[in-house]
């Protein structure tokens, strides 16, 4: 089952038997006063630098987020995808929880977007799903409803499956472009979180065949060695299933650990991508050291 998003020029097909797809997820204002501040008065050249860095570090696609208090998101959003996409041509993953924003932003984006997120809430299916199908866009859903984020794989595959009855029965949208976020939780609240997740993605890959992507930073959250953490929850995620995450690429050791997996997995033919990343690093440790 693929998953195809484009930009204007380019194409990334998420796939069980494809290599992973690294969504950059810095070009978001949570967690960033300063780049608030900036949004806020109209400065968008962090999104500049944040671009190029994710780029740098191997992003397949960029997720873009401008959920930011006390200013007009929808027209932020709409001018932050027109500026990434004169930056690159890396598709996007339009992020945001307000309805407006993601059409404006839908409306703003040339090419096919992955639109991130809806929930199995009937209302919010409502509201989402219409405009995913309006833009053919893809989109990421998760299992939780208006009463719960599940803790058990049990309750996580029901909602799945209450997802892809609505979403291709009531509104028309291809099963292969339902990407299931498979819940990643804290670590460091509960050590059996993990767990859960990857049997949940197992059965979400066994029983519908579909593609998955996730916060990878939300299993690290509060816990020191974060960059180890996420190198290690990857790889053994993407073993069970798992097609692709929102990650920060800037950390050159989860994405090794990625390719790494990639390889390992049988899903990057002869290695080349693996000998490629290596002579990269090779050649800028020797212009560094020149």
């Amino acid at each position: 089952m693929h998953t195809t998003l484009r930009s204007a020029s380019r194409e990334v097909v998420i796939g069980h038997d494809q290599p992973f797809c690294l969504i950059g997820e810095r070009i978001n204002p949570t967690g960033r006063r300063i780049f608030q501040e900036q949004l806020r008065a109209g400065d968008l050249s962090a999104i500049e630098r944040d671009v190029a860095a994710q780029v740098a570090g191997g992003a397949t696609m960029l997720d873009v987020n401008m959920g930011v208090p006390l200013t007009d998101e929808p027209a932020l959003l709409a001018n932050a995808i027109k500026l990434v996409q004169s930056l690159t041509d890396l598709p996007i993953c339009i992020d945001s929880s307000v309805v407006e924003a993601l059409e404006a932003g839908l409306a703003a984006y040339e090419g096919r977007a992955l639109v991130n997120s809806v929930t199995a809430e009937d209302e919010r299916m409502e509201l989402i799903l219409p405009l995913v199908k309006r833009y053919d866009a893809a989109v990421i859903a998760l299992p939780n409803d208006e009463f719960e984020i599940p803790m058990e794989a049990d309750r996580r595959l029901e909602l799945v499956g209450h997802i892809v009855d609505v979403a291709t029965g009531r509104y028309g949208i291809a099963i292969e472009d339902i990407l299931i976020d498979p819940l990643a939780m804290p670590i460091g609240a509960d050590t059996t979180v993990v767990a859960t997740t990857l049997e949940t993605i197992s059965r979400i890959r066994a029983e519908f065949g579909l593609n998955m992507c996730l916060g990878a930073s939300n299993v690290s959250f509060g816990m020191p060695g974060r960059h180890t953490l996420g190198a290690t929850f990857l790889p053994m995620a993407m073993s069970h299933g798992l097609t692709s995450a929102i990650m920060d690429t800037r950390s050159e050791q989860i994405v090794q650990g990625v390719k790494a997996a990639d390889l390992l997995l049988g899903n990057d033919e002869w290695g080349m991508n693996w000998i490629a990343a290596h002579r990269a690093r090779e050649a800028s440790s020797s212009a560094s050291s020149g």
